[in-house]
């Protein structure tokens, strides 16, 4: 496995600076080279989705990706710029769960419960594979802002209705209702108080952060926040998310000192995840899916989120353009990988076949929408297409077209539009 993920690593620097250029994206790599060295394909990896690994690395990716999301808002910014992210969220997420739903009930013929369960599921959006859009700065400040809270929230917004579905499908008399508010909410006190705690403490006289060690000191918060969430039972993804968010609140030194180094950390881990996931993926495996399976996560891609941010955003002041933007760009990855895996270990009537379904939407979103983000990214670049609205990029919008703060840089390094793209440079 590590050689393996070394060599593709390797390949992928190599090639960052045609990927910049082109349509090539790493994340697609990855998952492609998890095909070919999966199991079923050539046999280099032996893994399975019930292996240990695989879990371990989905979480640890999602826990990454969460808390370098939380980062890049404070709470301020989260306040003063919610209006639309809050319609993606509030409209657009129980929107995409319901379509979903009624899509695998009418056309794959699962069972309403485990319907529902499926558009829990999928209802969350990546913005690993949008990056390149979420980090040029040339696209409208609030459509990168939308996306960006957008896709950090909503993993979390979701995971109750995973359990809570998982419960039904279950047939469980008793969903358990209070232990799940309690984790949610020791994941959020834990998010909270840790870096709180933390940052109050550099502050006094007694300590101090030399400056070698200043990106290590966000780091050292995320690793506490996820060993405790992990001993008290907490939800860790909610910690993640609100971990972050406490540390650009109270602490915009550290903030500043973990950008790169942060976003390095997590784009490692969500390659690493994206290499295991593909291997679980085989010709064999696809071969099991049914041509309304087919059918399905193809709509699920195309029509589902355009029609929830159609409503969604309905008399919003997004141009069309924007809107469109948003509305093709509802990419699914790790949290619905972790939730399919809790699926599986649960072990319902219907696991194998939601597993399968959610496996085939996610891998046709990572090679539509990571190849796809430069393209899109690109059409705002031209001056003359520039909404008029939109300020330089040094300044910060509020209120209902109001921007976020410190845009993200993943990927290894360039600018403009392949800033952000997802593993390519």
């Amino acid at each position: 496995m590590l050689l393996a993920f070394a060599v593709v690593l390797l390949i992928a620097v190599l090639v960052s600076s045609l990927a910049h250029r082109t349509i090539l994206s790493t994340a697609a790599l990855f998952l492609v080279a998890g095909f070919l060295l999966g199991k079923e394909t050539t046999g280099v990896l032996q893994l399975t989705a019930d292996s240990p690994l695989v879990e371990s690395f989905a979480e640890l990716a999602l826990f990454a990706v969460l808390f370098t999301d939380g980062m890049k808002v404070g709470w301020s910014d989260l306040r003063s710029a919610w209006r639309l992210p809050g319609r993606a969220l509030g409209w657009g997420l129980p929107l995409t769960l319901g379509l979903t739903a009624v899509l695998a009930h009418y056309l794959v013929g699962l069972p309403w419960p485990e319907a529902l369960l499926l558009g829990a599921i999928l209802a969350p959006t990546d913005p690993v594979f949008a990056a390149a859009l979420v980090g040029n700065k040339k696209v409208p400040a609030r459509l990168r802002h939308v996306l960006n809270v957008e896709s950090g929230i909503n993993d979390g917004l979701a995971l109750p209705f995973v359990i809570l579905f998982l419960g039904i499908s279950e047939g469980s008399g008793d969903l358990h209702l209070d232990e799940l508010a309690t984790e949610l909410a020791l994941g959020v006190l834990i998010g909270v108080a840790v870096p709180w705690l933390a940052i109050a403490l550099e502050r006094t006289r007694f300590f101090a952060t030399s400056a070698a060690y200043e990106p290590l000191n966000a780091f050292a918060i995320g690793l506490v926040v996820l060993g405790l969430g992990q001993v008290l039972h907490a939800n860790l993804f909610l910690a993640a998310f609100a971990a972050g968010v406490t540390v650009a609140t109270c602490g915009p030194g550290q903030r500043k000192a973990f950008d790169e180094f942060g976003e390095l950390v997590a784009e490692l881990l969500k390659l690493a995840a994206l290499l295991v996931f593909g291997a679980l993926i085989s010709v064999e495996f696809l071969g099991e899916i049914s041509w309304s399976g087919w059918v399905f996560a193809v709509l699920a891609l195309v029509l589902v989120r355009p029609v929830a941010l159609a409503i969604a955003f309905a008399r919003s002041h997004l141009t069309r353009r924007e809107q469109a933007a948003a509305m093709w760009f509802g990419p699914k990855g790790f949290a619905s990988v972790v939730y399919a895996l809790l699926v599986l270990e649960a072990g319902i009537a219907e696991a194998d076949l939601v597993f399968h379904l959610v496996a085939l939407t996610i891998v046709l979103s990572v090679l539509a929408h990571s190849s796809t983000d430069v393209v899109v990214a690109r059409s705002f670049d031209e001056p003359e297409e520039t909404p008029h609205w939109q300020e330089p990029e040094d300044d910060r919008e509020t209120g209902e077209d109001g921007a976020g703060p410190g845009e993200p840089r993943t990927g290894f390094g360039g600018d403009g539009a392949a800033s952000g793209r997802p593993g390519s440079g």
